[in-house]
């Protein structure tokens, strides 16, 4: 069995790409909000919250949260306890052989990954979103729907690139910055900074930057 960390929106996806690849498998869903609990989406119940991990019998856990501190953070503790994760690549994405993919990350449909990139573990590669060659994408990252990156571009840990954003060649996104929905990244971002518009301007910097 396959636990999926959150039965929203994003969780809902995840079971599907798993639903796509095997939909015989064996699927849960654990979720601390009991609105959801009893409840059954894509063919996936939700059997209770996230402390039942450790009572249900699985073989691999994936994080489905879309906010990345928090999905960064449930990651930590679930590897701490020593849980085995899940990757999730929609078939109909396109990952060149060459690309290396951490723990726990998911690949969606419509999605490429062009050679020698590197995704890094708990990530999120959404919707049609294109990563080109020589990428690295740190840990935690999401990398929203429609996104277009060059290649040679560096993504630090927990950043955010937003709906439609384009990020030109050899640009560095910092770790735990955000770029806003369709900006276009023409040169690099400070860690934890905010950038919005075209080209992308800072608009805010995170106390801890």
């Amino acid at each position: 069995m396959i636990l999926i960390i959150g039965a929203g929106g994003h969780g809902q996806v995840v079971a599907d790409i798993f639903r796509t690849l095997c939909p015989a498998g064996d699927l849960g869903f654990l979720d601390d909000d009991r609105r959801h609990h009893g409840l059954s989406y894509v063919e996936t119940p939700v059997i209770g919250g996230v402390n039942r991990v450790h009572d249900v019998a699985h073989d691999a856990v994936v994080v489905a949260l879309g906010d990345n501190a928090v999905r960064a953070r449930v990651f930590a503790t679930l590897a701490a306890a020593g849980e085995q994760f899940a990757t999730a690549m929609h078939p109909r994405s396109i990952v060149a052989r060459d690309v290396e993919i951490g723990d726990g990350s998911m690949i969606s449909a419509g999605a490429i990954v062009n050679t020698g990139s590197t995704i890094g573990r708990n990530v999120i590669v959404n919707t049609g979103a294109t990563v080109d060659h020589h990428t690295v994408v740190g840990d935690h990252v999401h990398i929203a729907p429609g996104v277009h990156m060059g290649g040679d571009v560096r993504i630090g840990e927990g950043a955010l690139v937003g709906i439609g954003a384009v990020v030109l060649p050899r640009v560095t996104i910092g770790a735990w910055s955000t770029v806003g929905a369709g900006a276009v990244v023409t040169r690099d971002v400070l860690p934890g900074t905010t950038v919005i518009g075209i080209p992308a301007r800072a608009v805010a910097v995170s106390a801890g930057a």
